[in-house]
């Protein structure tokens, strides 16, 4: 792959802001010079994500609430254009992809190595914190990724999403011969199907309402993809099920379709509360686990992408400048849209 040139950096750079839900503002803001241990990276491809679109919908997600204007963007793939003091000076240049969340290190759960449940995350577009819809980011140096030339930029910035497929089949337990029902099939049920196929799991079958997301199936790794209403005809032998839907329906068929001792893995983002057959999870001792997000994933995302084993970028179906994040926000619900990627550059 050709690496592009890095032109000079100027003071300042356009960003895209969210003002208030609804509406995308494209300002200047200064270029930041990176502090010490930290990259600035000139943003090549961003990700559209259903937490952006539910931002710039809705405003907030749970406890998470947008009370001045946010930069939006967490998968970010870009060119490391400086360093800060620590840093190499010979990684400029690198193409890189960013791991958005950065964690304190030193708390109980970072320790443990859960750093994903770090209180003190500081993770891209989490309000207060500023995302990656902006020509120029800074990244702490040890979460800017080098990628190797098979990885394309787009893929790049789609290994964020396909850490949280990563994670949920770790939490589910997947592995050869496994039996998997996913319900979801937006660019999460599709990346966690991949990942699936690539750990041997021996049946896939993912369901859906959408009939171009259940085609998408087909072709990323699901050896079956069912309408949504059909799961409950599917059998009760799955070994685990992985909801990636949110929808309290799909949660319930998912849970009935367990086999004694299955595993439920929640990663769509549902209501707040939700009610559960109490009778059958114990009378089948079935596990129910939450997600959010992952940890030490990135490692395994690359080499899954530069292996061949993913396709990420056959998941970018629409592309648009950093003027048009407005219209890419709101591509999400276009039929026949997959996944769509804002790239800062163009």
């Amino acid at each position: 792959m050709n690496v592009p040139s890095l032109p000079q950096i100027p003071d300042t750079m356009r960003v895209s802001v969210l003002d208030r839900p609804g509406e995308m503002v494209l300002r200047e803001r200064p270029v930041p010079a990176p502090a010490a241990g930290y990259v600035l990276v000139a943003v090549r491809s961003v990700g559209v994500c259903g937490s952006d679109v539910h931002y710039f919908t809705h405003g907030r997600i749970g406890d998470f609430v947008v009370r001045e204007p946010l930069v939006l963007g967490h998968e970010v793939s870009g060119l490391i254009a400086a360093v800060g003091a620590g840093v190499d000076s010979g990684r400029i240049g690198s193409r890189v992809a960013v791991e958005p969340g950065a964690s304190c290190g030193v708390c109980e759960q970072c320790k443990a190595g859960r750093y994903n449940l770090c209180p003190a995350m500081r993770f891209f577009a989490t309000p207060p914190i500023d995302g990656a819809l902006a020509e120029y980011v800074e990244v702490r140096a040890d979460l800017a990724f080098d990628l190797p030339d098979s990885v394309s930029d787009d893929a790049a910035a789609l290994l964020e999403p396909l850490s949280v497929g990563i994670w949920a089949n770790r939490k589910a337990q997947v592995t050869a011969g496994y039996r998997l029902l996913i319900a979801g099939a937006g660019p999460i049920g599709l990346v966690t199907a991949q990942v699936a196929r690539a750990l041997g799991a021996s049946t896939i079958v993912v369901s859906d309402v959408a009939p171009h997301r259940l085609a998408a199936a087909r072709a990323n790794g699901a050896t079956a993809a069912l309408s949504a209403a059909d799961v409950p005809a599917a059998g009760r032998d799955f070994d685990a099920f992985i909801d990636c839907s949110g929808a309290p329906s799909a949660i319930g068929a998912g849970l009935r379709a367990l086999r004694p001792a299955g595993v439920a893995v929640l990663v769509g983002m549902g209501p707040d509360e939700l009610v559960l057959p109490f009778g059958l999870l114990q009378q089948r001792e079935l596990t129910v686990t939450g997600t959010f997000r992952y940890a030490n994933t990135w490692p395994t995302a690359i080499a899954l992408a530069a292996s061949g084993a993913v396709d990420l970028d056959a998941l970018v179906t629409d592309r648009y400048p950093l003027a048009q994040a407005e219209r890419a926000l709101a591509s999400t619900t276009t039929a026949g849209t997959i996944k769509s990627v804002i790239e800062p550059w163009r």
